[in-house]
């Protein structure tokens, strides 16, 4: 290890929580959705969820909605107005990826962990209660007014922190979300769980790791 962050900060939904919005639309939709298109579906409602939060801050609740009916209408499948609730209802229900939870226990009573999601100041907690770790910070979309991968979200959390990114390491699932801004804003380090939803790279400057369970020997513990 060659860097001491003074803050480590995460991503929350894919990286530390299983984010099981493509199953849990699959599982909505299959009533609906032939099962030889439901992966092209499934890959249309992925893209324009980052294209819905790219813009100016809307609710995420809109996001899903909006995302989900632009991906109905894409493939001319109906579209009810149920579906949105049913998916955003979903999010709180859902786990910490295996060994998650230990990882956390092990790195908290080293370095202040903050966490950045692109979520609601209503929805989080309960994914956060999830997690059982005691983070020193966690920062929303919501209260940054921008969603991930914008910058605007970064900044806000090194404003409420007292910090710059060169003093910070993130960690991520995310290239697209998270990985990308993080390389262009200087993070001290980045650290890339490999899940396997996004193409690997290595272009950013990243550490991959193939486990969460590798993140406590990368900072020396």
């Amino acid at each position: 290890m060659t860097f001491r962050p003074d803050f480590i900060s995460f991503d929350c939904y894919g990286t530390l929580i299983n984010f099981e919005m493509g199953p849990t639309a699959e599982k909505l939709f299959a009533d609906r959705v032939d099962p030889q298109r439901m992966a092209a579906f499934l890959a249309s409602f992925k893209a324009y969820r980052l294209d819905e939060v790219l813009g100016a801050f809307k609710p995420f609740f809109d996001v899903v909605a909006n995302s989900i009916r632009r991906t109905c209408a894409a493939h001319h499948v109906e579209y009810r107005e149920s579906d949105a609730q049913a998916l955003y209802n979903a999010v709180p229900t859902w786990q910490p990826h295996p060994n998650v939870v230990e990882t956390l226990e092990v790195i908290a009573p080293h370095y202040p962990l903050v966490i950045l999601s692109n979520s609601m100041v209503d929805l989080i907690p309960a994914s956060v209660a999830h997690l059982r770790a005691p983070f020193h910070a966690v920062y929303t979309a919501e209260e940054a007014q921008a969603y991930k991968p914008r910058m605007q979200a970064f900044e806000y959390m090194f404003g409420r922190l007292g910090t710059t990114p060169d003093r910070m390491m993130h960690v991520s699932s995310s290239f697209r979300y998270d990985h990308m801004t993080a390389s262009d804003l200087g993070f001290m380090a980045k650290g890339f769980i490999d899940r396997g939803h996004e193409p690997s790279s290595a272009e950013y400057g990243v550490s991959r790791l193939s486990d969460i369970r590798q993140l406590p020997g990368l900072l020396g513990l």
